[in-house]
């Protein structure tokens, strides 16, 4: 399973870049995530065009219309992958500590975004992964999940 891990587009409406970043890299993904800080409601409802998105609202997303439908932090069940998405908060060099804590061991994979740094990283045995900022630095993580749950974490400069 291929998992393609976004966070931080800030972005207003969808471009001609981004489209080209959708049908490389998106798209093909099983499992699209969105760590949050989308901004907009039009962006928003681009990345809704995959059939198994998931996204969280980050500190940048006040659209009322991104308030009333994005929750902050999201679980869920994906065959046997047990996978946490947030944004994170708090001081930037915590952030992965403050995730990993409160999600616990329980989970596969969360993912996690607001650093802009792109993180892959084990703490108190919870695999983390930060793709970095899709609006900044053009950064993309694609997570691969074999079958008997090793994973693999491959960062892309979609710039």
């Amino acid at each position: 399973m291929k998992i393609a891990v976004i966070s931080d587009t800030h972005m207003g409406t969808p471009s001609e870049w981004l489209d080209q970043v959708y049908t490389t890299w998106l798209a093909p993904a099983d499992i699209l995530v969105h760590c949050g800080d989308i901004t907009s409601p039009a962006t928003w409802s681009y990345f809704m065009q995959h059939d198994n998105f998931f996204c969280v609202r980050g500190n940048c997303d006040w659209d009322p219309q991104l308030v009333d439908q994005l929750s902050p932090m999201i679980s869920t069940q994906i065959g046997d992958l047990t996978l946490g998405v947030t944004h994170g908060w708090g001081p930037r060099s915590h952030v992965a500590y403050t995730v990993a804590e409160a999600f616990g061991p329980g989970y596969d994979l969360v993912c996690y975004g607001h650093t802009h740094r792109r993180d892959w990283s084990r703490l108190g045995g919870v695999q983390l992964v930060n793709p970095g900022s899709l609006g900044e630095s053009h950064s993309l993580a694609i997570v691969t999940v074999a079958e008997d749950g090793d994973m693999d974490c491959e960062f892309i400069d979609a710039g």
